[in-house]
């Protein structure tokens, strides 16, 4: 019984569902082959990736490199500011910011699966 239920446990169905688009409704793998349209598949991509960077921001970063990404680029109401600005105003050098930057991307990058 076992075996049998590990032969199908890799099985998906196509109604099963796959994320959700901009209104909220679920969207499923049929959804998206009866479309044709990209649009809905490039939707629940895109948010699967913001959901993904999200985590990776709140999970895997420090309060400082959260600050530094933050204030670099403009997240969270924050306008842009460039690396000597940011070393200004949190009292450090510029080549430092630049180094928590450059360490910050990278640990969001790992989870996206991309290593260095």
């Amino acid at each position: 019984m076992f075996r049998s239920g590990k032969k199908f446990s890799r099985e998906v169905s196509i109604y099963d569902p796959i994320g959700a688009d901009k209104d909220g409704e679920t969207v499923s793998l049929f959804d998206v082959l009866e479309s044709g349209d990209r649009e809905v598949l490039e939707t629940v991509i895109i948010g699967q990736d913001v959901k993904i960077l999200y985590e990776a921001y709140r999970d895997r970063l420090t309060e400082t490199e959260k600050k530094v990404i933050r204030m670099r680029y403009g997240l969270f109401g924050e306008d842009e500011h460039t690396q000597r600005e940011i070393a200004g105003q949190l009292g450090i050098s510029r080549s430092y910011v630049s180094r928590i930057e450059k360490k910050a991307v990278a640990r969001m990058r790992e989870a996206f699966g991309y290593g260095e």
